[in-house]
């Protein structure tokens, strides 16, 4: 069996699909590394949520694999691992949720119940991703069907957030903004 370590990473560069290597600091390697860390905190809150979220999230966490691999792989622009498709499916959750939440009027603080708490953390890891992978996009082309799903992502999760919290009766924190500044 082989060995999970190569050593080939030993001098701070790291291969990427097809073979080319570059440095772990690369704006490809941030774009990627970013999405593998936003499904690890998605696997987190996928452990503390009924199983009806835990598929929904599942099927997240498969599509940002497939992100995560495209954007690995030098070349990849036009590929189809996310598709408009895919970020409608998003936009209708968000709108199924949106039906049984109060209006929002204020800002809320990430927090209030522990699967609220942990999807907000995984939204704000979204978007960074998401910044991530505009800065790549800046150097090289990037399919914009990813950018447009780690946005809507991004709103998707807090939309959740605020749904965990109100099934479980725990209020969201608000936080007025009076004159402009908090």
């Amino acid at each position: 069996m082989p060995k999970i370590y190569t050593k080939t990473g030993d001098t701070g560069d790291t291969g990427l699909i097809g073979g080319v290597r570059v440095p772990k600091d690369d704006p490809r390697v941030e774009a990627y590394g970013t999405v593998d860390e936003a499904n690890s905190a998605l696997g987190v809150l996928a452990a503390h949520t009924d199983r009806s979220f835990a598929g929904i999230i599942a099927g997240i966490q498969r599509t940002l694999f497939d992100i995560g691999a495209e954007l690995a792989t030098p070349g990849a622009a036009r590929s189809t691992s996310v598709t408009a498709d895919q970020v409608d499916e998003l936009e209708r959750l968000i709108d199924a949720w949106e039906e049984e939440l109060p209006a929002l009027r204020q800002f809320i603080l990430p927090g209030g119940s522990e699967p609220a708490a942990l999807c907000h953390v995984a939204r704000s890891t979204v978007r960074r991703a998401e910044r991530r992978t505009v800065t790549l996009a800046r150097q090289t082309p990037v399919n914009p069907e990813v950018l447009r799903y780690l946005n809507r992502l991004s709103d998707c999760l807090f939309v959740l957030a605020r749904l965990l919290n109100h099934r479980t009766g725990v209020a969201d924190v608000l936080w007025k903004v009076e004159g402009g500044r908090p």
